[in-house]
């Protein structure tokens, strides 16, 4: 009985020793794919890191590109910017041209009279397009953020004091923004 029993132990202790290699070569294995896993995990992240590199890459020559592209046309714009204005005014300075042909011989006023008032407007309606108007000062109160004072004379009546009274330089706005003040004579 005794045998039987060492047996049963030796076959037991085998077992549990047969079970202890298989479990350290599947502890081996595990560490290994474990291993194999970070470095793929590791390869992985390194493309990813290179392609976040070469998209950023791509984005700051863009931008560059972008950046060098409205530099050019901002400075075509300012450049040639008045370009449209001067084009319509050609034809006024054509009629401008013309009309001072005609003075040299006309004899009529009347006549050289209307053809400068026509030219005048055909030059006020180009400006006119462009944003241009008039500042207004006939019967004005004066208002120093479109007017310009440079004299200043006793009023006649009480109704024109405070008052634009004269205008000896027109002034204009180019959308609303003055481009240049109407000097005025104010009345006191």
């Amino acid at each position: 009985m005794k045998n039987e029993e060492q047996m049963e132990q030796q076959e037991t202790q085998e077992t549990a020793e047969a079970q202890n290699e298989t479990n350290t070569e599947e502890k081996t294995e595990q560490d290994t794919e474990k291993e194999l896993t970070v470095e793929e995990q590791l390869d992985a992240a390194k493309k990813e890191i290179e392609e976040l590199n070469d998209k950023l890459l791509r984005k700051i020559a863009e931008f560059d590109n972008y950046r060098k592209r409205t530099l050019k046309e901002k400075t075509e714009l300012i450049l040639n910017g008045g370009e449209k204005t001067i084009v319509s005014i050609l034809p006024v300075i054509d009629d401008m041209e013309r009309a001072l042909k005609n003075m040299q011989k006309a004899e009529d006023v009347a006549a050289v009279l209307e053809g400068v008032e026509l030219i005048y407007k055909k030059f006020m309606d180009i400006l006119a397009k462009q944003g241009v108007s008039v500042i207004e000062t006939k019967d004005a109160d004066f208002n120093v953020d479109i007017h310009e004072a440079i004299a200043q004379l006793p009023a006649p009546t009480e109704e024109l004091k405070g008052k634009v009274m004269d205008c000896t330089l027109t002034g204009y706005k180019l959308n609303d923004k003055v481009i240049r003040h109407a000097q005025v004579v104010v009345g006191l």
